[in-house]
């Protein structure tokens, strides 16, 4: 997602359009990337940290995106 202070002229523009099609309550539209991984790991700690390392190191520009990880599947005890 880009940083807030950065352009977003995919956000500006379906903000700009979303009036005329009945959402004239939705505002501050952004738009970002998603990127699913699939991680082996003995444990959901451990799979954060290894794609918290890959985002840093190469799939986000730390200068003007922000990224949110989220560790869904099972468990592996």
């Amino acid at each position: 997602m880009p940083k807030d202070g950065i352009s977003d002229p995919q956000g500006q523009t379906i903000e700009r359009a979303l009036p005329s099609l009945g959402f004239a309550d939705v505002h501050d539209v952004r738009v970002g990337k998603r990127i699913e991984l699939v991680v082996e790991a003995p444990d959901p700690g451990t799979a954060e940290a290894v794609v918290r390392a890959a985002c840093v190191r190469f799939l986000a520009n730390p200068v003007i995106e922000d990224f949110l990880i989220h560790i869904s599947g099972p468990e592996v005890g």
